[in-house]
């Protein structure tokens, strides 16, 4: 049984921002701190600051021959089983960091010339450099430095689904403050008397972002190549065209893959290993909702059609105003995902005096979106939902308008059921602008089912293109 299906969601894993886990065996993925840290957002900002802040600790701690202090550090890496993330089959178990494994971790560093000579910086990196450390434990050492923050963000997730949560001990999760490891009490969903903590689908990957087989076979032996024929080295062969060449096998053999190899070839080649890492940057995509179903045998699939039934038989008027926010919540991150991740629900602002239907964070790195915030400020992306009989009007466009601000951002979306006169409604958003007080765009049912169809075509440029249009309209 999945998340989902527990608490009678009816939701799909696209209309949901966390891994939509299934609760009696782990699902084949893991955090990746690599991803963590590619991510513009200010939640997974803040959990790369903990990432860093740990790592750097225990190097030091190495590294200053403080092993009392290490070992307490290293030694505080729990098996995380709360979020169902792994690779245990059968009943989850953890597999990563047990008291064993953390000595067996703490030797591994302490050995390490990629530690000793300060070449190690960043806890993706150990995947590369340090024998026995891949991607569960990579995966789970993240878990147990960010565990307050996934706590506080599955929190989030349930009051923006309405799942009742229950008081529970979490830990331990590193202290940013104190850099130190600290246990507490947080609010999370219990299932089959099991505490779960949620993973935002964005920060997953079923493969580290970096890989050093990868590195190896792509950048370490490219360049070896180039060096062995530039030096005329014996590896050298001749073709009968007279071009020179040399083989990757015959590097294989003369140069097998080892950590200790990659570790010895990166800092004699710091710029090999610097255009790997930059190349992970322009790579360094989420993956995509049917990546993550493929991975999850109990599948919950929905399509357009179905969404569109379920648009349907919501009747405009207030007695169903909560289904339709909540319906548009899952279909915003249905379209669009990864662009915008972590909604909230009747987000306060002003101490508590004004509320916003909805708040994405915007994570675009490329796009509509990330174009959008190099203009205007747009960290958050504003939502109103008006399940209106009629067209919304100027006192809803001045009630959006009064939720932006310069740290919030600028921009928002009013989401509505029908705009009839709809070059009257975007003369009254181009006033707005004019007035230099935001930008807002308008989707009715009509828009949200093209951009959905887009969707489903897997046609993203399509959804950058049909939300310029819009966009256009307000400024041109």
């Amino acid at each position: 049984m999945r998340f989902s299906e527990y608490f009678k969601l009816n939701k799909s894993q696209a209309e949901l921002d966390f891994v939509d886990i299934v609760l009696n065996r782990d699902t084949p993925l893991f955090i990746d701190p690599y991803a963590v840290g590619q991510s513009p957002d200010q939640w997974s900002t803040e959990c790369h600051h903990l990432i860093l802040d740990y790592f750097q600790k225990a190097i030091d701690a190495i590294r200053e021959g403080k092993d009392d202090f290490a070992k307490q550090i290293l030694n505080n890496l729990h098996e995380p089983q709360e979020t169902k993330l792994g690779i245990s089959k059968g009943k989850p178990r953890g597999r990563a960091i047990g008291a064993d494994q953390s000595i067996d971790l703490y030797d591994r560093l302490k050995e390490s010339k990629a530690v000793a000579t300060g070449f190690l910086k960043d806890l993706e990196d150990c995947s590369l450099v340090i024998p026995n450390i891949d991607r569960d434990k990579i995966s789970d050492i993240t878990t147990n430095i960010i565990r307050r923050k996934l706590s506080e963000y599955t929190k989030d997730q349930c009051d923006l689904l309405n799942i009742p949560t229950s008081r529970v001990p979490i830990g331990p999760f590193w202290d940013g403050h104190t850099s130190s490891w600290k246990y507490d009490y947080a609010d999370l969903p219990v299932c089959q008397n099991q505490k779960i903590i949620l993973v935002p689908k964005s920060i997953v990957r079923y493969r580290l972002g970096q890989d050093y087989k990868e590195y190896y076979r792509h950048f370490v032996l490219n360049f070896l190549q180039e060096e062995n024929i530039r030096a005329g080295s014996r590896l050298v062969r001749t073709l009968k065209n007279g071009t020179k060449k040399v083989y990757k096998k015959d590097l294989e053999n003369e140069h097998p893959l080892t950590k200790e190899f990659i570790y010895d070839f990166s800092k004699n080649n710091p710029t090999v290993f610097n255009n790997y890492k930059a190349s992970k940057k322009l790579k360094a995509e989420s993956l995509s909702d049917q990546a993550i179903e493929e991975l999850i045998p109990e599948k919950i699939s929905i399509d357009y059609n179905s969404i569109k039934e379920k648009l349907s038989k919501i009747k405009p008027g207030s007695e169903e105003a909560h289904g339709y926010h909540d319906l548009i919540t899952g279909i915003l991150e249905s379209i669009f995902y990864p662009r915008w991740m972590f909604p909230k629900k009747e987000q306060e602002i002003n101490e508590g005096r004004k509320r916003i239907d909805i708040v994405f964070s915007n994570r675009s790195t490329n796009g509509f979106f990330f174009n959008l915030s190099q203009k205007i400020p747009a960290l958050f992306m504003v939502v109103e939902c008006k399940n209106y009989s009629r067209d919304p009007a100027n006192p809803e466009l001045d009630q959006i308008a009064g939720r932006f601000s310069p740290s919030r951002g600028r921009f928002g979306i009013l989401v509505c059921r029908k705009i009839e006169d709809k070059d009257k409604f975007y003369k009254s958003c181009k006033d707005t602008v004019s007035d230099d007080r935001g930008y807002i765009i308008g989707l009715d049912d009509e828009d949200v089912l093209q951009l959905l169809k887009l969707k489903a075509a897997e046609d993203e440029k399509g959804i950058d293109n049909y939300m310029d249009s819009l966009f256009r309209r307000i400024v041109m």
